[in-house]
C-alpha cells in the first residue's frame, strides 16, 4: 500500500470517519472516477490547487467534477493573486502527486474552499491519495474534516 493512501486512511480514521476506499484501476479524471464509482461526474470532488502568489503556499479548491474553477473568482476568494502550482510544490505541501491529490491527509495545513454544488448530493467521492483510489463521503462530513470554506469560485 502506498504511503499516500496510508496517510489518507489515517486522516479519515483520526477524524472519526468510516468510509469506503475503492481501488478503481485508473481515475485521473473526474469522469473516470465517476464511472468507477457509478455516480454522476458532479459527485466527484476535484482537488484543484493553485499557488498563492503572496503566500507562496498552495490553496485548495474542492469542486464538483463537472465544474471549472475561475482563476479570477478563486483569487478573490483567497484574497491574493493565484498562479499555477507546479508538481514539486504540490507534492511538498500536500504529499500527493498530481492526479491523486486528496482533500485530506496533507503534509502541511492547506487552506481549502468548498464548491456549494457538492452540497446537492447525498454521496460524493474524492481522490484517496493515488490516481487509483477514491473514497466515499457525504458533503457535510467532508466539509467538517477538511475545514473547507464554502465560496463561489466556479465559472
Amino acid at each position: 500500500m502506498s504511503k499516500s493512501l496510508k496517510r489518507v486512511e489515517a486522516a479519515l480514521a483520526a477524524a472519526g470517519t468510516e468510509t469506503e476506499i475503492r481501488e478503481v484501476g485508473q481515475a485521473r479524471t473526474a469522469q473516470e472516477a465517476a464511472d468507477a464509482a457509478g455516480v454522476s461526474v458532479d459527485q466527484i470532488v476535484k482537488s484543484i490547487i493553485f499557488r498563492g502568489e503572496e503566500s507562496g503556499h498552495v490553496v485548495l479548491f474542492l469542486t464538483a467534477g463537472g465544474n471549472r474553477v475561475s482563476a479570477a473568482k478563486a483569487s478573490a476568494v483567497a484574497g491574493q493573486p493565484l498562479g499555477k502550482a507546479d508538481a514539486e510544490l504540490i507534492r511538498a505541501e500536500t504529499g500527493f502527486a498530481i492526479g491523486g491529490v486528496s482533500p485530506v491527509g496533507h503534509l502541511t495545513p492547506v487552506r481549502s474552499y468548498w464548491d456549494p454544488r457538492l452540497d446537492g448530493f447525498f454521496e460524493i467521492w474524492a481522490a484517496a491519495g493515488t490516481p487509483r483510489h477514491i473514497f466515499r463521503s457525504t458533503p457535510a462530513e467532508l466539509k467538517r474534516i477538511t475545514g473547507a470554506v464554502p465560496a463561489d469560485f466556479t465559472e
